[in-house]
C-alpha cells in the first residue's frame, strides 16, 4: 500500500468501509451470548469475523475465560483463509450487480511513489502513535507495521527468511493446534456452536463490508467500485485478492487493488482497535 492512500482523503473513505466490516462485532457478541457464551467466548468468537488469525488468537488469549474452549476457538479462527476464498466470491456476486463489479474507477490524483526511507519513517511514526493510544492491542500493531519495516530496510535475506522458512511457522502452529484439540473437545457441542458462529461472523463481516462499498458508491457520486468493500475484512492481503480478482473477471481494465488493499489494512487496524475496545469495558464490567 502507498502512502500516498493516507492522503485526499481516502484514508477517512477506507475507515468508513473498515467500520461498516466491523458489523460482525454488534451483531455476533449478543448472538453469542443467547447462545449461552460467555461475554469474553463471544467477544474471541466475534473476533474471527475480522479473519485474521493472529488478531483472534490475541483475542482469545486475552478474554477466554474457558480454557477448554481456547484451541477450538483458534481452530476455527484459522478456517479463516478457505472460507474467504471459497465463499467471498459468491456473497459478493449475490450482493453486487455485475454493472456495479464492472466500475472502472476515474482516478483525478497519481498515485505518488515515495522513497524506502520515508515509507520506514512513516510506519515507525504511525504504529508509535498506535501503540500510545492503543497499548493493549500493541503487539498487533507491531506485527503488522514490522513487515513494512523489513520489506522496506532492503535487508533481503531478513524478508525471505519471513516469506519462506518463517512462514512455515503457521503450519506448525496448526500442526500444534490440531494435537491440542482432543477428541472430546471435537465431539462437545460447543465446538458445532463455535463453528457455527465464526461462520456467522465472516458472513456478518463480509455483508457490513458490501453495504460500505454501496455507501460509498453514493458517498463518491458513483464513481466506486462496490467490491473494494469486502476487501475491508482483515484478511490481509487474502480480501483484497479476491475483490480484484473478481472484478477482473467483470472488467479485465478495472484496477481497484491500491484501493482494496487500504481498506484491507485499515480493516486491521479498526479490528485492533475493537479488541481494545473490547478488553476495556469487559474488565471494567467485571469489577463493578
Amino acid at each position: 500500500m502507498d502512502i500516498s492512500f493516507f492522503k485526499n482523503g481516502h484514508f477517512i473513505l477506507a475507515i468508513i468501509l473498515a467500520l461498516f466490516a466491523e458489523l460482525k462485532t454488534f451483531l455476533t457478541v449478543p448472538i453469542a451470548g443467547t447462545m449461552g457464551l460467555s461475554l469474553r467466548d463471544s467477544a474471541s468468537i466475534a473476533m474471527v469475523g475480522g479473519a485474521d488469525g493472529p488478531m483472534a488468537l490475541f483475542t482469545s488469549l486475552s478474554l477466554s475465560l474457558s480454557k477448554e474452549l481456547f484451541v477450538p476457538i483458534t481452530v476455527v479462527a484459522y478456517l479463516y483463509l478457505g472460507l474467504c476464498y471459497g465463499g467471498y466470491p459468491y456473497l459478493v456476486k449475490a450482493m453486487v450487480p455485475k454493472r456495479f463489479r464492472a466500475i472502472n474507477m476515474t482516478r483525478t490524483t497519481k498515485m505518488k511513489q515515495f522513497k524506502p526511507a520515508t515509507k520506514l519513517a512513516f510506519a515507525i511514526a504511525f504504529c508509535g502513535i498506535l501503540c500510545f493510544l492503543f497499548p493493549v492491542a500493541a503487539p498487533l500493531f507491531f506485527s503488522l507495521f514490522i513487515g513494512i519495516v523489513i520489506r522496506e530496510s532492503g535487508l533481503k535475506h531478513v524478508y525471505e527468511f519471513i516469506s519462506g522458512p518463517l512462514y512455515g511457522s503457521t503450519f506448525m502452529l496448526g500442526v500444534l493446534l490440531g494435537v491440542l484439540c482432543e477428541a472430546h473437545l471435537l465431539l462437545d457441542y460447543k465446538v458445532l456452536l463455535l463453528l457455527i458462529l465464526g461462520i456467522l461472523a465472516l458472513l456478518l463481516s463480509g455483508i457490513g463490508g458490501i453495504l460500505g462499498g454501496y455507501a460509498m458508491y453514493f458517498i463518491k457520486k458513483e464513481n466506486f467500485n462496490l467490491v473494494i468493500g469486502i476487501a475491508a475484512v482483515s484478511c490481509v492481503p487474502t480480501t483484497a485478492k479476491v475483490a480484484q480478482k473478481i472484478v477482473s473477471k467483470d472488467n479485465p481494465n478495472s484496477l481497484i487493488l491500491p484501493e482494496a488493499l487500504g481498506a484491507n489494512i485499515t480493516g486491521v487496524i479498526s479490528t485492533a482497535i475493537i479488541i481494545r475496545i473490547y478488553v476495556t469495558i469487559i474488565s471494567l464490567l467485571e469489577k463493578m
